[in-house]
């Protein structure tokens, strides 16, 4: 299954590449990871036994430090699943216009299987080896959440770094994703679901990339099947269906639900915590095999689990009009050109499920400076708008109800500057997509991507002197 997620990036990058005219030897150096730390360490379990743990880093391009990328904990981890992350963050971070290079990293371990003192003990374990061999640090490489790992195993990592690089002012910088109480910021857990509905939002306020899908503009009402209720599937499932969007399939590692005329989120998840399983979820069909809720009928499918979900054996049995890749390589290449020939839009993962590290993105910001974002000048704003109240009753003579004023005279908050820095960045990229489509007369979004990528990281290897 890896080897041929690496592949498939390597074969998105060649295409996008084609349409270029840049050197084949910076191609080449943007193309390949320049570093891959394997690591094999012990950990005691708690039965007193000895387990030795297989582990990665990868780091994908220097062409800005620190390189930014997700740790994920899973059975499936290997080096080029890794490697293959690494590359895509690379392509990500470019896009967003955020100045980091790509890294990933691994532990191949099924995190379920482990007690919460062996997860703590394996992860500051990874921590230390990463820092060993420098790949780890605030301006050096920052990992982040991933499929298996959050706010705790960051919170881990942060003061194991802390203890070793005592001296350190921007020690906590070494990591994002952390919690509140350890310098995290607002809005980073439901990043990359958030990302994703801002995303599938702007991309149907076009009308005229939806036509060829069938699709009519506006996000309320689209019927929306999300498989992979994990953080980014639940949240982005949320996001939507407070929007007015009808979320009619939900899918998970076992099973999946499925009701057309729509589910109620909240009660199918409290029902799926409480029994383990969606199966039996009243007012709504169940499926035994997950991968059922793949082929039904929908406006918008989001995979949001594991890469290769959708592939040449199942790729025409796919309804939905819209595939929006929450995960990361939930498309294989083959799939991909079937859904394309049947006018199928895909929104794909170098894009839409950016939201998380530019989330993180601001994270580092925050730690570096030591301060945060509305400490500065919300007290001001509040201050401010007040005063225009008071102005605009003296010359109106009228009378603002206290709701009224409240509104008109409240300040940003840390998460409202996240939030709508988060906004301003997926919407800009999404129409950089579509402006490079058109102008290229490209085949989809995601050549788009990549080439709009592969473009700036050329710029920034010849500019700061790092190709010859």
């Amino acid at each position: 299954m890896s080897p041929a997620f690496y592949e498939s990036v390597l074969g998105y990058f060649d295409r996008a590449a084609s349409y270029t005219d840049l050197d084949s030897g910076l191609l080449d150096q943007i193309k390949y990871c320049n570093s891959v730390y394997r690591i094999r360490y012990p950990v005691r379990r708690d039965d007193g036994s000895v387990e030795v743990i297989e582990a990665y880093r990868a780091e994908h391009s220097y062409h800005r430090l620190p390189v930014k990328g997700g740790i994920r904990y899973s059975s499936h981890v290997d080096q080029d699943e890794i490697m293959a992350l690494a590359a895509l963050m690379t392509f990500k971070c470019a896009i967003a216009g955020l100045p980091f290079g790509g890294g990933k990293g691994g532990v191949k371990i099924n995190p379920s299987e482990y007690s919460p003192s062996e997860i703590e003990r394996l992860t500051r374990r990874y921590a230390f080896e990463l820092m060993r061999k420098n790949f780890i640090g605030p301006f050096i490489d920052v990992p982040a959440p991933d499929m298996g790992t959050g706010e705790k195993e960051m919170a881990f990592i942060a003061d194991t770094y802390k203890a070793v690089e005592k001296d350190s002012p921007a020690a906590f910088a070494c990591v994002t994703g952390k919690p509140l109480s350890l310098h995290g910021i607002p809005g980073r857990k439901e990043a990359t679901g958030y990302g994703v509905f801002i995303g599938i939002r702007e991309c149907l306020k076009h009308e005229e990339d939806l036509s060829p899908a069938g699709l009519t503009a506006g996000i309320k009402g689209k019927k929306v099947v999300i498989q992979g209720t994990g953080n980014v599937g639940y949240h982005a499932a949320r996001f939507l269906a407070d929007a007015g969007a009808v979320i009619v399939g939900l899918g998970a590692s076992r099973d999946g639900i499925y009701n057309p005329d729509g589910i109620d989120l909240e009660k199918a998840m409290l029902y799926r915590a409480k029994n383990k399983c969606f199966s039996g979820f009243p007012d709504a069909e169940s499926f035994d095999n997950p991968q059922e809720i793949l082929y039904q009928p929908c406006d918008i499918l989001i995979p949001a689990a594991m890469e290769n979900a959708i592939n040449e054996t199942n790729s025409e049995r796919i309804r939905a009009s819209i595939i929006a890749e929450a995960a990361n390589g939930p498309v294989s290449p083959a799939a991909e050109a079937v859904l394309i020939s049947k006018g199928r839009l895909i929104l794909p993962d170098i894009y839409l499920n950016s939201g998380g590290v530019t989330v993180s993105y601001f994270e580092w910001l925050k730690n570096l400076n030591h301060v945060s974002f509305e400490r500065m000048n919300r007290r001001y704003e509040i201050n401010s708008n007040e005063k225009i109240a008071e102005i605009l009753e003296r010359l109106t003579d009228a009378h603002i109800a206290p709701s009224d004023r409240s509104f008109l005279s409240s300040g940003p908050t840390e998460l409202d500057y996240v939030n709508s820095a988060l906004e301003e960045t997926m919407v800009f990229s999404y129409n950089l997509l579509r402006r490079k489509k058109a102008e290229k007369n490209l085949p989809d979004l995601r050549t788009a991507g990549y080439l709009i990528a592969l473009e700036k990281l050329a710029e920034n290897y010849i500019t700061s002197g790092i190709f010859p």
